[in-house]
């Protein structure tokens, strides 16, 4: 098997859940650093005009979106799993609450403190980035208001600790604790000390320690013109699940879509379907830096239309 290729950069929230996934299974992989704004001249290649971060790389095969990044880890080194004690369903569901609950009002949190101090150039792409304006001054308004979402949350998230286990599952470590370690990482390099929205659930606190000495697994510098040369030089692999009996829409291998996340980053992928399924669609597309590849996308959150 080739290797795992992560395009991130290091303040990126989303890729600091992969990361920490990489030390939970004790992972080697490949790091190619790219831009945290636009233009990333050497990714949109592989992604066809995908741009949020990260992108996990094995050979041709481009997967976006962590929900499923963690999904396929998981599939291609199982020990030790995301999913003690066989709980894919609850953790996958629980994933996506944090994903889609989370993460916006800790995001709006860390940048309410930090947002006046970032380059005009990272406003204006995060404003197109998510449709609305980079307004530090509207961000602070709304301080108080997102702090009392995001605590409504974290208050649940502690209560799984109430019975004195150490993850938020059980005895182990998996995708749950992963998806929640993200947007409190982010908090936790933006408000310390008494300012946290954090202080007053210790238990959270202890617990966000035992999954930072996950670590990062053992990573290692690539290059982006090599992680292109890589994708140029393999094969894509044939999908897991080739066809999708019941797609709602009828969709079959070989029909043209384009796909499009539904919340940031609207920019659709043009390909040719090779793989469908409930959980992910595979489309094909060449460009000539890379020739032919497979970029996997997750079906919840994605929006497939006919091209």
């Amino acid at each position: 098997m080739s290797e795992v290729i992560l395009h991130h950069y290091a303040t990126s929230p989303f890729s600091e859940k992969v990361r920490a996934g990489f030390g939970l299974k004790r992972l080697a992989w490949r790091s190619v650093d790219i831009p945290s704004i636009m233009p990333k001249p050497d990714l949109m290649p592989l992604t066809g005009g995908y741009r949020k971060t990260p992108v996990m790389q094995i050979g041709a095969d481009i997967y976006c979106d962590t929900q499923l990044i963690m999904r396929e880890l998981d599939r291609r080194f199982p020990t030790p799993t995301f999913y003690p004690g066989g709980k894919r369903g609850e953790a996958d569901a629980l994933a996506w609450w944090i994903d889609r609950n989370m993460f916006g009002p800790a995001v709006a949190v860390a940048f309410a403190v930090f947002g006046e101090a970032m380059p005009q150039a990272f406003k204006d792409d995060r404003a197109k980035f998510s449709g609305r304006n980079f307004d530090t001054a509207a961000m602070k308004k709304a301080l108080p208001t997102q702090i009392d979402q995001l605590r409504a949350h974290l208050a649940w998230a502690d209560a799984m600790l109430g019975n004195g286990r150490p993850f938020l599952l059980g005895a182990e470590s998996g995708l749950v604790d992963l998806a929640l370690y993200n947007p409190l990482w982010f908090i936790g390099r933006a408000v310390q000390g008494q300012a946290s929205p954090l202080r007053e659930f210790p238990r959270l606190l202890e617990w966000l320690e035992r999954v930072k000495a996950l670590g990062t697994g053992t990573p290692s510098a690539l290059s982006s013109k090599d992680a292109l040369a890589i994708a140029r030089a393999a094969t894509p692999e044939a999908p897991v699940a080739p066809a999708d009996a019941f797609d709602p829409a009828g969709r079959k291998v070989g029909d043209m879509v384009t796909v499009t996340p539904d919340d940031t980053g609207r920019d659709p992928v043009a390909g040719t379907i090779v793989g469908l399924s409930p959980w992910e669609i595979v489309i094909a597309r060449e460009a000539p830096e890379v020739g032919r590849v497979h970029l996997h996308f997750p079906r919840a959150g994605f929006v497939v239309q006919a091209a």
